[in-house]
């Protein structure tokens, strides 16, 4: 009999629902985005993102319902993003998720954002062989990850400045390409010469697999100053296409020498910057070359969405990982962390601890 789970993602500015069955048959996948909504301030402005929430998510979950040609009385679990993310915009979620599995008497599951991205590969090729790494990569998050099974992370290494996403933005803004940042230098980046300009990459000190790109980013300011106060005129794509390869260079030889490191040969891309097409393009590239696989979500599935919420919460709905209904939304969770109290069917919870 199939599993079915309806699951809400509302970390950031996307109110998200999907019905999903037995963890990789996505039903449905109804992604309402507040891009337009953020454009005008240049970024996302968290109290407007959390009323958006509230204004749609019940249609969202509607849609996603109708779309899936089910009711709720066909779920049997309801699944909710609970951290990290903006805290009102996680409330929003994480208060519909309880209400209706209250209503339903069905179990909730809490799933962490990042371990979502992680399995919208899941989504695109079900039968991964562990153990796996991933290269987690958002507007608020750069992450390598070293996963033995199902819900076991370890992180190799993360950003200790900028996330990549992040990155992209800033300088999409000090260029004056508008907001959100990734996908315009992503498009300008294909028409420029990646070797026009000289960009710094920091590979940190020998053998570290963190990342920092907050120098990049200062070098894209500096070199724009420098260009206008001597009258010359810089070439957007030729700037796009150097900064894009310089962030993709390092995101790639980090992921290349973790994988040699763990010994893995399937290396997998996560997060809103896996839709890339320069970062897709050049890491499939180079891990062929030592033949090691490389498995990328669609460009749909990089971005924040229900399934892979959904997704995620098979594994731990087969492991018997329900949360309580005291569920709250945890703004700094981290991957592999559980952060809940309180008793499911009988079942009590008091956990703080990574797994």
């Amino acid at each position: 009999m199939s599993v079915v789970i309806l699951a809400l993602e509302t970390s950031c500015d996307e109110t998200a629902a999907a019905v999903v069955a037995d963890g990789y048959h996505v039903l449905s996948n109804i992604i309402s985005s507040q891009v337009d909504v953020h454009q005008k301030f240049g970024g996302v402005v968290p109290e407007v993102a959390s009323r958006k929430h509230l204004e749609r998510i019940n249609q969202v979950v509607a849609e996603a319902l109708s779309v899936a040609g089910l009711g709720y009385k066909d779920l049997d679990a309801v699944a909710v993003t609970y951290g990290p993310g903006l805290v009102g915009a996680l409330l929003v979620g994480v208060s519909a998720a309880k209400a209706m599995a209250f209503g339903l008497d069905a179990p909730l599951l809490g799933v962490n954002h990042l371990e979502g991205h992680i399995y919208a590969n899941f989504l695109a090729e079900p039968q991964l062989d562990f153990p796996l790494l991933c290269l987690v990569v958002s507007g608020g998050h750069t992450d390598l990850v070293y996963i033995d099974k199902h819900g076991s992370y370890r992180v190799m290494g993360s950003t200790r400045d900028d996330a990549a996403g992040e990155a992209f933005d800033k300088v999409a803004r000090t260029m004056g390409l508008g907001y959100p940042g990734g996908p315009l230098i992503d498009q300008l980046a294909r028409t420029g010469d990646a070797e026009a300009l000289s960009m710094p990459r920091a590979y940190l000190e020998e053998g570290s697999l963190d990342f920092s790109f907050s120098g990049l980013k200062s070098a894209v300011i500096n070199t724009l100053n420098r260009a206008a106060q001597r009258g010359l005129e810089i070439k957007k794509d030729d700037l796009a296409a150097s900064f894009q390869k310089a962030v993709t260079d390092v995101l790639i030889d980090k992921t290349l020498d973790a994988a040699r490191k763990m010994q893995v040969s399937t290396i997998l891309l996560a997060g809103g910057v896996a839709a890339n097409a320069g970062l897709r393009a050049d890491l499939a590239e180079r891990a062929r070359h030592e033949s090691r696989r490389v498995v990328i979500p669609e460009p749909l599935l990089c971005t924040d969405n229900a399934a892979m919420i959904a997704c995620a919460a098979y594994f731990k709905y087969l492991r018997g990982a329900f949360a309580p209904l005291t569920l709250n939304a945890v703004p700094d969770l981290k991957l592999g962390e559980e952060r809940y109290e309180g008793n499911f069917r009988g079942r009590v919870y008091k956990t703080n601890q990574y797994s």
